[in-house]
């Protein structure tokens, strides 16, 4: 059974590392009290598999009894339960800031006190839960896309592989609504025109061979690839762990397929996943 508590400083993004997990397949609970804690764990070590990943939000709102959460957690070990940590924090200015943004106050913020000294109150308070943490993401200056993949490293151990998808399209029946790029190879000589091409697909060598052996076409690819080998790195350093790129021609049958087969081949020896489609090949 994979366990993982997930807690941290208020405002500092435990709620979003919840809905990643969701995401993931985990079934996640929020702020559940820590009386609750043991019977839940009972209920999902009897679950015989239905609940074999979980995750579990505390923190100071349950501050009543925080200082039994160690001890709780001691419990879990005591059960044969197993658990991972992840801890959420963020430096004092960012986390006073997403308050100040939010208008809502700090749950360990006193009458009249400031939100400062409850982020700085709450920090000491947790501090002996994050020196057992397993994981600690600080979230300051992180975007969303950075802290899903950092979740996912954690969770699978592994870095996520990113992968590259090419996709052939026509523009009469619509651009792909998932593309990420798109270029337009339309300006290429269509061989639809050609009797003797036409049954033909990009896929054939005729076809192929007739759209790009031309030299714009040729210039084309290599300008493609020059922009492609500057950005798609950037892209999985954002965090992503997918790219759609698409290449449209009138019905996507000869010109776009030509050119997506080529530069998915291109890609492929420059990344570790990549994939090609040609949505609209019987159609055109």
């Amino acid at each position: 059974m994979d366990f993982i508590i997930i807690s941290g400083m208020s405002g500092a993004g435990k709620s979003q590392c919840a809905d990643i997990l969701e995401d993931m397949d985990y079934y996640c609970v929020d702020n559940m009290p820590l009386a609750l804690l043991p019977r839940f764990a009972e209920l999902c070590l009897a679950s015989k598999g239905r609940y074999d990943r979980v995750a579990l939000v505390t923190d100071v709102r349950e501050r009543e009894s925080l200082g039994g959460l160690l001890p709780a957690l001691d419990g879990l070990w005591d059960m044969g339960l197993e658990y991972r940590i992840i801890f959420m924090e963020a430096d004092v200015p960012t986390i006073v800031r997403r308050y100040k943004s939010s208008r809502r106050p700090h749950p360990m913020q006193e009458p009249g006190g400031s939100i400062d000294g409850a982020v700085r109150r709450e920090a000491k308070a947790l501090a002996p839960l994050r020196e057992r943490a397993d994981l600690i993401i600080n979230t300051t200056g992180l975007n969303t896309n950075m802290l899903q993949a950092r979740i996912r490293e954690f969770v699978t151990g592994t870095k996520g592989r990113f992968a590259v998808t090419v996709t052939a399209f026509g523009y009469k029946y619509g651009l792909p609504l998932d593309a990420d790029l798109v270029f337009d190879v339309r300006f290429l000589p269509n061989p639809y025109y050609v009797n003797e091409l036409r049954p033909h697909s990009g896929l054939d060598a005729p076809v192929a061979d007739f759209v790009l052996s031309r030299p714009e076409a040729k210039e084309f690819m290599e300008r493609l690839m020059s922009l492609l080998d500057l950005i798609v790195p950037l892209y999985a350093e954002e965090g992503r762990y997918t790219l759609h790129i698409a290449v449209g021609c009138t019905g996507g049958r000869h010109r776009s397929v030509a050119v997506t087969k080529a530069l998915a081949d291109r890609l492929a020896g420059r990344f570790p996943l990549v994939n090609a489609a040609y949505r609209d090949i019987e159609k055109g």
